[in-house]
């Protein structure tokens, strides 16, 4: 006979878990324990529905490292307890997090869905019930026993999304993230369409939490007309380990000689730098023009078509994992959870 799937919500703070005061109208952390008078509908999901509450709460603003080390050690413990796992969590830093998680959670199995809302749930027309509602179904959905979607995911009004592709790119619209350069991994309409082709396959191996992140990192975004001033201080700082430099379109940079030589005495020196696009959708070519040729002679690394997001977090990963420069490089290079074709 089956049981019940059984999901841990996991709330870490944000928009979606804050009502109105009825008093002062000022918002204020929703009490989960009342979740079913909020969310009546819950009920009928027939799930079995736990609930793991930060405290303190953490706006989005306020993520870093720290917490997404608790964040992977509560799945770590829950792990084996639970069918799958709902975060809730504020929309500004989610796409972070979820890069992040997707790296850390070494073998998972099961499905991690972050979610969030732009409007409280104790907001009439809030999107949160929804996204609440469907990221449950979706974290419970199985097949053979085996998770369909084993892999750390946003879910925002209708669309499903590889985590570690996602990116917010509006403060205002229902639909507040898009994953520019992969498809969604399922869209969701009266049915919930699953794109299975897109989705990562399990390996059935024992959940390896990493949860050693290298924080001395950094992100420089070019522009025309920044400048050795601005440039030289941060690529001469021996305590940063690595540079994700956002450059034009398909990885272009200025061929200026005092720029290519600031980056060629750090990456020397050790500096490992990844080139990432400005562009939401598109891919760093190093090959294609002048420009990106002189990156590549230097020793800057291509991040082909990965997000911001997904560099950084990388790098913490990648960085906190491997001591040697060398097989750091080699794994940036690679895919490790289908942040990059």
């Amino acid at each position: 006979m089956n049981t019940a799937a059984s999901i841990l919500i996991i709330y870490t703070g944000g928009t979606i878990g804050m009502i109105k005061d009825q008093e002062s109208g000022a918002l204020k952390p929703f009490n989960f324990e009342n979740i079913y008078e909020q969310i009546p509908d819950l009920k009928l999901l027939q799930y079995e529905l736990e609930f793991y509450c930060f405290d303190p709460l953490i706006d989005s603003s306020n993520m870093d490292p720290l917490v997404w080390q608790q964040l992977a050690n509560v799945i770590k413990h829950n792990y084996e307890t639970y069918d799958g796992f709902v975060i809730l969590h504020g929309s500004d830093t989610m796409a972070y997090t979820a890069s992040a998680l997707s790296f850390m959670l070494e073998n998972l199995n099961k499905t991690v869905v972050l979610t969030g809302s732009q409007l409280p749930l104790g907001f009439l027309r809030s999107d949160g019930r929804d996204n609440l509602i469907t990221s449950i179904e979706i974290a419970a959905a199985k097949e053979d026993e085996t998770p369909v979607v084993p892999e750390v995911c946003i879910y925002f009004e209708n669309q499903l999304l590889r985590g570690n592709r996602a990116v917010k790119y509006s403060s205002e619209n229902f639909n507040a993230f898009v994953s520019g350069n992969y498809q969604a991994l399922a869209e969701v309409g009266i049915y919930i369409k699953y794109n299975r082709e897109k989705i990562r396959k399990p390996n059935f191996k024992k959940l390896k939490v990493q949860t050693e992140l290298e924080t001395n990192v950094g992100i420089v975004k070019l522009f025309p007309g920044i400048n050795e001033h601005i440039l030289k201080p941060i690529f001469e700082n021996e305590i940063i380990k690595a540079i994700v430099l956002e450059t034009f379109g398909s990885g272009n940079a200025s061929s200026e000689e005092w720029f290519l030589n600031i980056l060629e005495k750090a990456i020397k020196r050790g500096l490992i730098v990844l080139n990432v696009s400005q562009c939401i959708t598109g891919s760093v070519d190093q090959s294609t023009y002048e420009t990106g040729m002189g990156l590549e002679k230097i020793g800057v690394i291509s991040g082909r078509d990965i997000s911001t997001e997904a560099a950084i977090t990388k790098l913490m990963y990648v960085l906190g994992k491997e001591s040697s420069r060398e097989v750091a490089i080699n794994k940036l290079n690679i895919s490790l959870r289908g942040e990059i074709d």
